[in-house]
């Protein structure tokens, strides 16, 4: 039977201008994704959701509200991958979250580095060119869900962070 770890994703948004947070991957240049990561056993969303923004850019609870939260974006990892020996793929939940902060509030190596840069972008600026294909389909969902886009770009975009 296939397994499915279960993941969270934060969507941060500036409210005064309705920017969000995009970070590039240290391990995949060009590659811009949201603050996430898997949760851990005896974790609810909402705990690993916390955790994985601290760890990941240094921002704590306090620093966020919560708006909006879907889940149920599945992806399977290509070619029969396995993460951690047993999941196929992820189940995901996304959190969409006012940022009350300042870039000054954001470090990217408070933990382990993931991200080399960071940049707000409008939601309709987003590129699927900047993710794996097997995760297009869950991105697409995403901005169709939270801002209502229905097709996102899939030619690659610069960005000056």
């Amino acid at each position: 039977m296939a397994l499915y770890r279960p993941n969270v994703a934060a969507i941060l948004r500036d409210p005064a201008t309705g920017k969000i947070f995009i970070g590039e991957r240290v391990d995949h240049k060009g590659s811009w994704q949201f603050p996430q990561g898997g949760v851990d056993r005896g974790e609810d969303l909402f705990t690993a959701l916390h955790r994985e923004v601290e760890e990941e850019i240094g921002v704590p609870k306090s620093l966020y509200t919560l708006v909006a939260c879907h889940g149920n974006y599945r992806y399977k990892f290509p070619k029969g991958k396995l993460k951690k020996g047993k999941y196929c793929g992820q189940v995901q939940t996304y959190f969409l979250c006012d940022f009350h902060g300042g870039n000054e509030d954001i470090d990217l190596t408070a933990h382990e580095q993931e991200f080399s840069r960071f940049a707000w972008i409008d939601p309709d600026e987003f590129s699927l060119a900047w993710v794996p294909r097997f995760k297009r389909p869950v991105f697409s969902r995403v901005f169709e869900d939270f801002f209502g886009i229905r097709q996102l770009s899939e030619l690659p975009r610069k960005i000056e962070a």
